[in-house]
């Protein structure tokens, strides 16, 4: 709510415009210069250049006579008039910062944070001498502009969206041409105590220090630059500040930091955890190298053994094949002599029978040998003499019978 109007959120944040509703340090940036603008409009004519979404010019408005936003972008304008239609001294026009849809000496204060830096350099200072045209003789302008020191180059980082971005004397240079009156300011995220007096009017001390030593606390390095510039110092307004902070009235911020902080310390615990359990890992892992390097040289001297059984093998192997061959050997000359046996048994019995042919060719011819020898021991005895003619006188007749 930005007074009594609901902030809309149809805009889309892309880092080149801030837009409601974006949490972090950005949103105190931003709400700040707006914050601390407010002291030098009360009851005049403002123009906010690059409005953006408008919420800064409804801040504004709270105190200023009357506000014009204008903004390059016509999706950026017309949300603006959509949102902020509530506010009857506040109105929007699509117009750029080179090339203000004014006429001139038409405003008493112009305010611009964080856009020259968006604008090519050769704009730059047409930006300048546009603001330097609506304005009042006596006006004043409230712009802001990022170190390019702190900014970029300590970060090492590069804005996509800035095109250019002066350092603090070229900025002095630029607004040194219409507005030689300046007033400069540091802008940066502070961190510290606060010890805030109940009683109006008393004056702001700062310190810097730790336990050994405390000194005057000096303003830090800008990461943000804020100028009140006016075309003569009598212009310049006298009602200075020298301190402004400023925070988020539900301190949103600080509970961020702080859920941060929590965060950490509960990621530290997290961490200390894990280191302890890849410690315990770790001697898990050694006992299990152990482990592994008696499992290798098991494994060693397994490989060792088995190639020995298979040199004992290979070895068998040239026996079993050895012996194969004597057996083959073996039974080819088992096999000749069975054929030799076979042959011998064979001429064996035809010796055999031809032994007892023999034998019975001897038996017979001993038979004949005793027949005739009994024969002639008969022939030579007396009766053979007396019964020859008798024998051939039977042999006649049986032959002339058969005749």
């Amino acid at each position: 709510m930005i007074n009594g109007i609901k902030l809309a959120s149809d805009l889309e944040f892309t880092g080149e415009r801030f837009v409601p509703g974006i949490a972090g340090e950005i949103a105190h940036e931003h709400w700040h210069r707006y914050a601390f603008a407010r002291r030098y409009v009360g009851n005049k004519r403002v123009l906010d250049v690059a409005c953006g979404e408008g919420y800064g010019s409804a801040l504004l408005a709270g105190v200023a006579g009357a506000v014009k936003g204008v903004d390059i972008d016509a999706g950026a304008v017309a949300h603006a008039r959509n949102c902020y239609a509530g506010l009857a001294n506040v109105s929007f026009a699509e117009g750029s910062a080179a090339k203000l849809p004014l006429p001139d000496a038409s405003v008493d204060v112009v305010v611009s944070f964080e856009t020259i830096e968006h604008l090519p350099r050769a704009d730059q200072p047409r930006m300048l001498a546009e603001i330097a045209r609506v304005l009042a003789a006596d006006g004043v302008l409230v712009m802001s502009a990022p170190n390019p020191v702190e900014y970029s180059a300590a970060r090492s980082y590069r804005n996509p969206f800035h095109l250019h971005e002066p350092d603090r004397a070229e900025i002095a240079a630029l607004l040194g041409r219409a507005f030689p009156a300046q007033r400069w300011f540091r802008q940066r995220r502070y961190f510290g105590s606060a010890v805030w007096s109940e009683a109006p009017g008393d004056s702001v001390e700062t310190w810097s220090g730790d336990a050994a030593r405390i000194d005057p606390a000096m303003p830090p390095a800008a990461m943000y630059f804020v100028v009140v510039a006016a075309r003569t110092q009598a212009a310049l307004p006298t009602v200075g500040v020298a301190l402004s902070l400023f925070t988020d009235r539900a301190e949103a911020e600080l509970s961020r930091i702080d859920a941060q902080a929590a965060e950490v310390m509960r990621q530290d615990t997290l961490l200390h955890e894990r280191d302890a359990q890849i410690a315990r890992q770790a001697d898990h892992v050694r006992h299990l190298e152990d482990i592994a390097t008696e499992r290798d040289a098991g494994l060693a001297r397994q490989a060792a053994h088995v190639r020995h059984l298979e040199e004992v093998a290979a070895y068998s192997e040239r026996i079993v094949v050895e012996r194969d061959a004597q057996l083959a050997d073996a039974n080819a000359a088992r096999e000749s002599l069975a054929d030799e046996r076979d042959g011998l048994a064979q001429a064996l019995g035809s010796a055999r029978h031809a032994v007892a042919a023999q034998s019975a060719e001897c038996d017979r011819l001993e038979r004949a040998i005793h027949a005739q020898e009994r024969i002639i021991a008969y022939r030579q005895s007396a009766r053979w003499w007396f019964s020859l003619p008798w024998l051939r006188l039977r042999l006649w007749w049986q032959r002339v019978r058969g005749a």
